[in-house]
């Protein structure tokens, strides 16, 4: 029995009858019966379902459609599978596949057989040829005071056969220059512009010498360390995992827990693409074939220094023959050893990199949408990964090939969203976001006028549920804050692995990393500060174009190294991935409601409060000054876009309930709901990094995320005369949605019955 199908060909706010007489649901008696007949047919239909359909209401959707809706939901649910999962990331996970490798085009033939197989339509391979990095000759040996050679690999492991697979790479950082350096080395902590000015402080001159760092401590990107590096002189970067930051002192270590092993290395790229992501010889535009291209050497997200990532292992024997003044306090380390400044180490470091065209392949499949074939809903993840990729990425794959999977059997029961659903496979993630960069960039005008949102995952489960405890591995979404009330909501009717809904496992695991004495808000679940580096950069920063990022989060400490595979995932992360299945249904739901809504479920007085909040934590971290830079006038304008925002949320549910609104009159206000969204772009981009156009969402050099970007940098650099430049522009931008929303709202109401 093929379920619903058999009986019914189901679209949103409409039933299909198998005779093809189509039965528009405008009576409540009729609906009321084919809901009822409709229930009973998928009960007794040969798939089982978790639980019963929920009758409550859904952001955007009349009551009628709201209950058709929750149908549509209780299938999908249905049909996603544990074992499925884990059979897709054993594929995915089998073998080494680096961006531009053999394997990772294996992989994306792979996955559009696997596409085409699952009902889904247009399925394409897209090639963009990509300036590529990859090692030929990589070296260090320490020469004085005593020789030494570093290992520059991983240990391997019985346990793990796949510790043993001779393809795996050893130590380096994509995207490096070549150099052949000796010269002292010098420890600069975490590699950051303070920790150089203690330096300098301290008498230390880093100039032509070798700089060794540490990842984390605090957290910033390992471009960042490399461009802060080569602005200071430095000869060569060293980058090194040091175990406070994500070893032995955390807990168990592999193979018999989830933290870094001696000999882990976080490989990794060192582009400076927080100025411009992509290909580097493409800036701004595509990289198909025969684009025109600018020379490498001025290319401004290449770095001119030569950089090395290094485990602890290789790292602890130039640490502890130093012999100068001691570091400070909170620049020591876990290794058994006082951290020094500098002192009798020198080193010789080799790299010689291969940086040439290659070609990537970017995975694109659609299933068409019903009604409004031209609005679409994106999925993505990425493909490739720097050595097996248990959790970055193959664990978002393999939610992400159980989603298609789940929304192709929905096609094949003849189940069809109202509007387009896009999906694609990024190829190039880890060299600059390249794959979905020149996608994007490809295809700008069409997304600008019709991209809904765009759902990322890139780690779906990226932390070891065995040992998070009762309440779970912590779902850790982020997304524009007009969405954020939307996904709050999805969450309710999604499962968790612990049994609860994962809305109230959310609140549970919030409440429990907080260390809070109280739940939290809805309002403080999503985190509505978005950064870099993930494949939603092009689509919010470049195009202005909403984003959600989902996955699961918790003791993690093998990130990029080769332990990041297949038995780490199956033996401590999620052995019975049900956590990569839960990541799959609030995929599923939160997609299915964007592409099924009659009115898109943005929440701009939501949004709007957000903005206020973090206008008003700039000001106080800052200590802004009035007489410097007025920003009273900006508080005015946001409080009036808070008001026209609950104002027209709050018309639209009123119409929704009463069912009295016209399909022309919804497709009218989708259309200027889209356009808010496009309203947040400045074409002149922020000051010094034109690419990022985002009046109100960016990153830092280190990834971190950056509200107000413009008017943050330049308070922070007291360029007041910019920061009231930038002021102006978001009045403007704020004054225009506000108008739009109410011109939007007065012609809604118009001709109400």
């Amino acid at each position: 029995m093929r379920g619903l199908s058999a009986l019914f060909r189901l679209r949103p706010g409409r039933f299909f009858l198998e005779n093809k007489i189509t039965m528009p649901l405008r009576s409540q008696n009729l609906y009321a019966f084919l809901v009822s007949f409709l229930v009973l047919a998928f009960v007794l239909s040969a798939e089982q379902q978790q639980s019963p359909p929920s009758s409550s209401p859904i952001l955007g959707f009349s009551p009628q459609h709201a209950a058709a809706e929750h149908l549509i939901e209780s299938m999908f649910q249905s049909i996603p599978s544990p074992d499925k999962a884990r059979e897709w990331h054993r594929t995915f996970t089998a073998e080494p596949h680096p961006a531009a490798s053999g394997r990772n085009n294996q992989l994306a033939d792979l996955v559009a057989d696997e596409w085409r197989k699952q009902g889904w339509e247009e399925v394409t391979l897209r090639r963009y040829d990509v300036l590529h990095s990859r090692p030929r000759n990589i070296s260090l040996e320490m020469t004085e005071p005593v020789h030494f050679t570093a290992s520059l690999r991983e240990d391997a492991y019985d346990a793990d056969p796949d510790t043993k697979n001779p393809a795996v790479s050893g130590s380096y950082f994509g995207y490096s220059a070549s150099g052949d350096v000796t010269a002292e080395v010098i420890y600069a902590h975490s590699g950051n512009p303070e920790d150089y000015d203690l330096l300098r402080k301290s008498g230390i001159n880093v100039k032509g010498k070798i700089v060794l760092v540490r990842y984390s401590n605090p957290y910033s990107y390992r471009g960042f360390k490399a461009l802060t590096a080569e602005r200071e002189g430095v000869a060569a970067l060293l980058i090194y995992s040091d175990p406070a930051e994500d070893g032995y002192t955390k807990g168990k270590i592999f193979p018999d827990g989830p933290w870094g092993p001696e000999s882990h290395i976080q490989r990794g790229a060192i582009t400076y693409d927080y100025i411009v992501p992509g290909d580097p010889t493409t800036p701004g535009w595509a990289s198909v074939p025969g684009a025109q291209r600018i020379p490498p050497e001025e290319a401004r997200s290449l770095p001119k220094i030569p950089a090395l990532p290094l485990s602890w292992r290789d790292a602890k024997p130039l640490l502890e023959n130093m012999n100068g003044p001691e570091a400070p306090r909170d620049w020591q380390g876990a290794l058994p050893i006082r951290y020094r400044f500098t002192g009798a180490v020198k080193v010789h470091v080799k790299v010689d990199m291969d940086t040439s065209m290659r070609a990537y392949t970017v995975v694109e499949a659609r299933i068409r949408g019903s009604e409004v074939p031209d609005e679409w809903v994106l999925l993505g993840n990425h493909r490739d990964a720097w050595a097996f990729g248990g959790v970055d990425p193959s664990s978002g794959t393999a939610s992400m090939m159980e989603l298609t999977r789940s929304l192709g059997e929905l096609k094949e029961r003849d189940v069809r969203p109202r509007r387009t659903i896009v999906v694609c496979s990024w190829d190039g993630e880890e060299y600059a976001l390249t794959g979905s960069t020149e996608w994007g960039e490809q295809f700008a005008d069409d997304l600008r006028k019709k991209l809904v949102a765009y759902l990322n995952v890139d780690e779906s489960v990226a932390g070891a549920a065995t040992t998070a405890g009762p309440d779970g591995l912590s779902f850790s979404p982020s997304a524009v804050a007009s969405l954020a009330p939307m996904l709050v909501e999805a969450s309710k009717d999604v499962r968790a692995p612990s049994e609860k809904s994962l809305y109230k496992a959310w609140r549970a695991t919030t409440m429990r990393d907080s260390k809070a004495s109280t739940p939290p808000f809805d309002s403080a679940l999503v985190e509505t500060r978005i950064g870099s580096g993930s494949d939603h950069t092009v689509f919010l920063n470049h195009l202005g174009r909403p984003v959600i990022n989902l996955g699961f989060t918790g003791d993690y400490g093998v990130y990029h190294s080769m332990y990041d595979d297949h038995y780490w995932m199956s033996h401590i992360g999620d052995p019975a991935f049900e956590y990569h299945v839960a990541l799959t249904r609030i995929w599923g739901l939160v997609a299915l409601r964007l592409a099924n809504a009659d009115i898109l479920p943005f929440d701009f007085g939501f949004n709007a409060s957000t903005l206020e909040r973090f206008l008003r934590e700039l000001e106080q971290k800052n200590k802004v000054e009035p007489r410097l830079l007025p920003l009273k006038r900006l508080h005015a304008r946001i409080a009036e876009f808070e008001k026209a925002g609950n104002l027209l949320r709050d018309a639209v549910a009123y119409d929704l309930l009463s069912g009295s609104a016209s399909p022309q009159k919804i497709q009218r206000l989708n259309e200027e709901l889209l356009q808010v969204e496009s309203n947040w772009l400045d074409p002149a981009g922020i000051p010094g990094r034109p690419w990022f156009q985002h009046l109100l969402y960016s990153s830092r050099y280190t990834y971190a995320h950056l509200e107000f970007p413009g008017l943050a940098e330049a308070v922070e650099r007291h360029d007041w005369k910019l920061g009231t430049q930038q002021a102006v522009l978001l009045e403007r931008a704020v004054e225009k949605n506000t108008r739009l929303l109410r011109s939007a709202q007065s012609s809604w109401e118009k001709n109400r019955p």
